[in-house]
């Protein structure tokens, strides 16, 4: 009995270990290549533009870096969020705001394995940029006050926005961290951008959230 229990033990281990292996590597490998296509259609498109307004799902329609992570952080965001969209990239929250709008526009990434695009989250800091740029303009964030902390890059944060922290841990199932003004009904007056994903790390249990403020944009 102890020796079938053994080799239960070891089989068990061992998947959980390939298991590991396929969701940190190899999905990443995956993704590295969706996401390489993604990139280079969506510059085809650019180059090519199209009058057309809304982006399709699983299209890619901007690009977000975040200069704190390096020169070669770069992202191209997908339309949509379900498991497909989230394996070529950042999905975009589609009944949420467009980049530049007033209202929040979120988008969603995996922290571990298909690419991981949103790893690092949790060592971001007050004031960082996160920028998005779209066909025709580039869009700079900045995040949001996080723990309190003194964030003199804001000019002014309207008193409806004074609740919303620059990154929190919440549930699964809290979604007014995507509302147009996060946490209220309130009318947007600013546009804000909401970073989601999974927390902690291999596990589905919370959520990471992370909010930025839009604080300029420039004419591509």
């Amino acid at each position: 009995m102890t020796k079938v229990l053994g080799e239960l033990m070891l089989t068990i281990g061992l998947v959980l270990v390939l298991f590991a292996f396929y969701e940190a590597y190899w999905t990443n490998v995956e993704s590295g290549r969706l996401q390489d296509e993604a990139n280079a259609k969506l510059e085809e498109q650019w180059r090519n533009p199209r009058e057309k307004k809304d982006p399709d799902l699983g299209e890619a329609f901007a690009q977000m870096s975040i200069p704190a992570f390096g020169s070669d952080y770069h992202f191209a965001i997908i339309q949509g969020t379900d498991e497909d969209d989230l394996l070529r990239g950042p999905g975009h929250y589609e009944d949420t705001q467009m980049p530049g709008e007033l209202g929040n526009f979120a988008v969603a990434g995996h922290r571990v394995g298909k690419g991981a695009p949103f790893n690092d989250l949790g060592s971001l800091h007050t004031c960082d940029d996160i920028i998005i740029e779209t066909h025709t303009e580039k869009i700079t964030y900045k995040v949001l006050p996080i723990d309190g902390e003194h964030a003199d890059c804001f000019d002014e944060v309207p008193e409806e926005y004074s609740h919303v922290a620059g990154r929190h841990i919440t549930t699964p199932g809290d979604v007014s961290v995507i509302d147009p003004v996060p946490g209220t009904e309130a009318d947007p007056t600013r546009g804000m951008l909401t970073l989601t994903t999974c927390h902690p790390q291999f596990s589905n249990a919370e959520r990471m959230i992370v909010h930025a403020m839009e604080v300029g944009k420039e004419a591509k």
